[in-house]
């Protein structure tokens, strides 16, 4: 009795121990990604300390092993987008597959409304404009000249590509020219053909450093009478590829067996994607310290920056905590009856990348992985994450409506009912449109500076802060798309354990089953 008592008190260190190492090797990577974080920052403020004068070729030399790792995750998006959305579509029988997309929407339109609307109170109630002074930088370069409708429609327009192929590389958008006959009036006085101006010079609005003014003899030409011309802009038509993905899935879906072997293929084809991505997830702590150590090198003074746009600096990120820890918080326990701050710890890692690298659909692939190891039912996660990341922009959608309201307060205009209806409606379709990477919402805040009738030019007031505010709406925005994946798959339990125990009757049609192959 005495000796197994001793013995029973030995092994109990061993155990714990045991439980310790088991704990960190689980949670190894995400405490070096959280330390690759921590590490960029401070090693990116020693090197700006340093009497050194770091050049544009300095700060791409440190950057280039985090642009390794950024192409690597770019890389995956195409082939991982569309194998994970037509595998887990395809998987499900079409009602059930109804469901989970509505369930998703619901979610993404009630969020960034949410996120709207918050936004617009908080920026009413602080007025971080108000008092303050400021110069527009007319030497960046934002935009085009476009109107609001020439963008909407563009978007819809993405959502259904002539070609498949294409889309994997391009996007379309409206090109506004003007007349053949209108010139400009620059700075000296002097009268120039537009058309004789270089399309950088025109289509961007470095044209204001000159006080170039479009007219047509004595009279001015608006927009609207621009010619109308379309083109192709380098970049990935995600809309596009989500909306072919999910058709292409529902049709084999409702094949049944005789779409089984193009199933299995990309059944097969997102499993080989997810290993890859494996792989590529232990680079993540030397990428993300890299490119934040850049970044760091890249920016002016923060001190000085944050003490020019400090109340709007806070107020954007006051309401990106509230908004992820507070409204998804209220909306996640009403629906699963559980609070979201311990699956928030379990994304540690997918977080801290999404910081990194400043991309929601950069990160898609190490989320998907990451709600796999949680348990998540893959047929929803591959279904639910690449729309999430491609839609539901809640940073950017809150990030929007403050920006659009401060730039008012800035130029003492006073907003109506129905102006800030008019932004909380843009600021939610900018944000469907904003792309998935660095920066992308700075392009679509033109659209609803537009809105409002303020100068598209104002949008480089707000330039000096966006980098750091993208990442932290970048994170919002990855842990919102998680949150939703858990959420949605909470909500249809019921359904795919009955869609599995049709499968184990005897009725394989009804789904393809997908295995996870593990290292």
């Amino acid at each position: 009795m005495s000796t197994n008592h001793n013995a029973n008190h030995d092994q109990q260190p061993l155990a714990r121990e045991k439980e310790r190492r088991s704990v960190l090797g689980e949670n190894l990577l995400t405490i070096v990604t959280i330390i690759g974080v921590v590490g960029g920052t401070i090693f990116g403020l020693i090197l700006k300390k340093s009497d050194q004068k770091w050049t544009q070729r300095d700060i791409m030399y440190i950057q280039y092993p985090g642009d390794l790792f950024l192409r690597m995750l770019k890389c995956l998006i195409v082939p991982l987008l569309v194998s994970s959305i037509t595998s887990a579509i395809g998987a499900l029988d079409l009602s059930l597959s109804k469901r989970i997309a509505l369930r998703s929407i619901i979610y993404y339109f009630t969020t960034t409304i949410c996120a709207v609307i918050l936004g617009i109170l908080l920026v009413t109630v602080f007025k971080p404009g108000k008092g303050y002074q400021t110069e527009v930088q007319n030497d960046a370069k934002v935009t085009r000249d476009v109107l609001t409708a020439d963008t909407l429609l563009d978007l819809v327009r993405n959502l259904f590509p002539p070609n498949i192929i294409q889309a994997t590389m391009f996007q379309y958008r409206t090109q506004l020219e003007p007349p053949e006959n209108a010139t400009a009036r620059v700075g000296n006085g002097t009268e120039i053909k537009i058309s004789d101006l270089s399309p950088d010079v025109r289509n961007h609005f470095t044209i204001s450093k000159y006080n170039l003014t479009y007219f047509n003899s004595t009279e001015v030409v608006p927009l609207t009478e621009f010619k109308i011309k379309g083109e192709w802009r380098e970049g990935m038509n995600v809309l596009g590829l989500v909306m072919f993905s999910v058709v292409l899935g529902a049709t084999i879906g409702k094949m049944r067996e005789r779409g089984k072997p193009i199933q299995d293929f990309l059944v097969s084809l997102s499993e080989a994607m997810m290993i890859i991505t494996r792989w590529v997830i232990w680079l993540s702590p030397i990428g993300v310290f890299f490119l934040i150590t850049a970044k760091i090198l890249e920016m002016d003074s923060l001190a000085d920056v944050i003490g020019k746009l400090g109340k709007y600096f806070i107020t954007v990120m006051f309401g990106l905590f509230v908004h992820g820890f507070g409204t998804i918080a209220v909306i996640f326990y009403i629906t699963v009856r559980k609070l979201p701050y311990g699956f928030v710890f379990k994304m540690s890692q997918v977080l801290a990348t999404a910081f990194g690298t400043g991309s929601s659909s950069a990160t898609m692939p190490i989320t998907i992985n990451c709600l796999d190891n949680m348990g998540i039912d893959p047929r929803v996660t591959r279904f639910v994450v690449p729309v999430g990341a491609t839609i539901n922009m809640d940073g950017t959608a809150l990030y929007e409506a403050v920006a659009a309201l401060f730039i008012a307060q800035l130029r003492n205009i006073q907003l109506t009912f129905g102006h800030i209806v008019a932004v909380s409606v843009t600021a939610t379709a900018a944000s469907i449109g904003a792309a998935g990477i660095p920066q992308a919402g700075l392009i679509t805040m033109v659209m609803v500076l537009d809105t409002v009738g303020l100068p598209a030019e104002d949008v480089t007031i707000i330039i000096a802060v966006d980098w750091l505010l993208d990442r932290f709406r970048t994170t919002i925005n990855v842990m919102c798309d998680a949150l939703g994946t858990i959420l949605v798959d909470h909500l249809s339990k019921g359904e795919l354990s009955a869609t599995n125990a049709r499968l184990e009757s005897g009725e394989p049609h009804e789904l393809v089953e997908l295995h996870h192959s593990k290292e």
